[in-house]
């Protein structure tokens, strides 16, 4: 029988998701599978509404191969596996004659732990887990969840956290899920059969697609013993996220709550020297931390390094003298054990980390109202880590909707550890890049418009001039605006004096829940959505409800982000241009992500508003302006009006 050809394959896919053929699309597919065959690299840059997932799932089934798709989104994890990858699969299935097989594969703790459900949370034995709701019904928002996960675990067949709606808060899900160092394992739990973790795992090692994300993607990477199985091809989407993922990932902290309850922990297993010795250094520490002022630390105090050596040495300690104790009078012996030594190793680990003083860690402390002093240390810069770990042995396609920075793919690439296009060498792994464009007409559909005339954005204080120009250009959309903000300072200060000048509804991230804003920001028109973040990269709301998108300045990082900072400084030291190459580029992939949110679909119509001048008057705007969509450019305020009037009173003549 002959090989079913590609474009027939792609065809049947995107018949059956009911999806229009795109030429980004076909040369999306092509360029994937070109990679697969030849055990090489692709960066490939696919606009929205190209079907990325299609352009490369086909390729990826019809390859036959294992293959990981790794994802940075929850939303795009549950759209592969239960929309994509099943319709894909029945489509494909005359022509490949073979049904591939899919799972999803998530961290340990993303799944219900059965052992703690029903054992309890072994580090509050007088706080049994849910003995203090037995005696009465729970009226607090922790008895409620908990009571409601206890129901759900009879019902649920994957025990994944994210099947659970409505979801439960951290707190309550943390008592009944455990993380992989406190795991028992399978073959000493009681439960060991019927674990949901291990079933994914099991399912995963059957499939012939994995969905998993970032983070499960950084662990197998980082921490040598492999989480994924054996694959030869992977694919990243929404690979711009990646970078900063695995550096989450590679990131200890210590705060002194958490070395306390190591200490709590960890005290009725050992002896009392080894308690004391533990409990002492956890006291010298804390009083360290309570005059922590934040920002970077490029030498450790001597004051610090001395209170972590001692940490670090009573930590060791500990954790050879509960490998060596048995106490049958302890409950669940196996499990309390288990998790006071994965509290004691985790601070063991940061501690011993920050006092080896690597060159390529940087130090710092950070400083909340609420939680008190962080101490925090993280890679430098992961390029060589994903160079090493992801690259090698398997073919990879990173893809997203903004790969392409300043013109080219470079900028991205070297984050990942990649040489720029078309270098070769020993170690180098060698990478092609394509953009396969969009299908949206930009110039058409959008307007790119910069505020020139305000003034140039100070590091505090409101802004008079800009609060005028938002209002009149909400005013002029009749509202439907998606208020992009640089801090959350920012767009809380804009919702409170527009509230009281506007007609308009404002609705502020943080004061619901981010699903729930973006559902009633999509329901009415004239609602206004402001925030930070999260709203630059996760919002998709289509059609008239979003037609303004504003940028109150240049998502910059602060000057004052140690970890930022401290990269610039060592591509300067280089011999490069750290402000184009850190802070710039992170402006860029923000500004393009926020820009990104306008245009979801081909008869969407609007403006992308900059309300920083330096867009239009600085050396480096013309590098940022390259990143964006190609809107139609403008920075005449009355031209801008008078469109966003325009498309205002389209919309409400379609009734919309």
């Amino acid at each position: 029988m002959t090989k079913p050809s590609l474009t027939d394959l792609l065809h049947a896919a995107v018949t059956a998701v009911g999806g229009t053929e795109r030429p980004g699309q076909v040369a999306m597919a092509e360029a994937v599978a070109e990679a697969i065959d030849d055990n090489s690299h692709r960066l490939i840059q696919a606009g929205t509404g190209t079907g990325k997932s299609l352009g490369y799932l086909v390729p990826a089934l019809a390859h036959g191969e294992r293959v990981v798709v790794a994802t940075a989104t929850l939303a795009l994890q549950r759209q592969l596996v239960e929309r994509d990858l099943p319709r894909t699969v029945e489509a494909l299935h005359p022509q490949l004659r073979r049904r591939p097989q899919f799972a999803m594969l998530k961290g340990r703790s993303n799944y219900l732990c059965l052992h703690r459900l029903h054992e309890g949370a072994p580090q509050d034995e007088e706080e049994g887990l849910f003995d203090q709701f037995e005696a009465a019904t729970p009226t607090s928002k922790l008895g409620k969840d908990l009571l409601r996960l206890r129901d759900w675990a009879d019902e649920t067949e994957t025990g994944d956290r994210d099947d659970l709606t409505p979801g439960v808060s951290d707190k309550a899900w943390s008592q009944i899920s455990v993380s992989s160092r406190e795991c028992l394992g399978a073959t000493k739990c009681a439960y060991g059969a019927e674990c949901f973790a291990e079933a994914a795992r099991e399912r995963a090692k059957l499939a012939d697609v994995v969905v998993t994300n970032h983070a499960l993607l950084a662990i197998d990477a980082i921490e040598g013993a492999p989480v994924l199985p054996q694959h030869e091809v992977l694919i990243v989407d929404e690979a711009h996220e990646l970078v900063s993922r695995v550096t989450g990932v590679a990131t200890g902290e210590l705060t002194p709550g958490q070395v306390n309850r190591a200490v709590k922990r960890a005290a009725k297993l050992v002896n009392e020297k080894t308690a004391d010795a533990l409990q002492t250094a956890a006291e010298t520490f804390e009083r360290i931390m309570e005059l922590a002022l934040p920002g970077r630390l490029e030498e450790i105090p001597e004051d610090l390094g001395y209170a972590l050596l001692a940490l670090r040495d009573a930590a060791r300690n500990t954790i050879s003298a509960i490998g060596a104790t048995r106490d049958k009078s302890v409950h669940d012996e196996d499990a309390v054990r288990k998790q006071a030594l994965a509290a004691v190793e985790s601070i063991h680990g940061v501690a011993e980390r920050i006092t080896n003083g690597s060159e390529y860690d940087v130090v710092w402390y950070e400083r909340h109202d609420r939680f008190g002093a962080t101490l925090r240390v993280a890679p430098l810069s992961v390029s060589g880590l994903l160079r090493e770990k992801l690259f090698e042995d398997r073919s990879v396609v990173l893809t997203s909707a903004t790969l392409k920075l300043g013109g080219d793919f470079n900028g991205v690439a070297a984050s990942l550890g990649l040489a720029p296009e078309g270098v070769e060498g020993e170690d180098v792994p060698v990478w092609k890049g394509l953009d396969v464009g969009s299908p949206f007409d930009y110039p058409k559909q959008g307007i790119l418009y910069v505020a020139k005339h305000l003034a140039t954005p100070g590091r505090e204080g409101t802004r008079g001039d800009m609060m005028d120009e938002l209002a009149e250009l909400i005013e002029a959309a009749g509202g439907r605006t998606l208020g992009l903000f640089s801090s959350m300072r920012g767009a809380k200060a804009a919702a409170e004096e527009l509230r009281t000048r506007l007609d308009q509804p404002v609705l502020l991230q943080g004061e619901e829940t981010l699903g729930e804003l973006i559902k009633n920001f999509a329901a009415d028109p004239k609602t206004c959505l402001f925030g930070t973040l999260s709203l630059w990269q996760g919002v998709d709301v289509p059609g008239p409800s979003c037609q303004l998108v504003v940028m109150d300045r240049i998502p910059f990082p602060r000057p004052d982000d140690p970890l930022m900072s401290a990269r610039q400084k060592s591509v300067e030291e280089h011999g490069g241009n750290g402000f184009m190459a850190v802070a710039a580029t992170h402006a860029a992939l923000l500004m393009a992500q926020g820009a990104g949110r306008l245009v979801r679909a081909s008869g969407d119509r609007g403006v992308v508003a900059v309300l920083d001048p330096r867009l239009a008057t600085a050396r480096y705007g013309s590098f940022l302006k390259a990143s964006l969509p190609d809107f139609w450019y403008t920075t005449d305020r009355n031209q801008v009006r008078r469109s966003l009037a325009a498309i205002n009173a389209a919309a409400e003549a379609d009734g919309k």
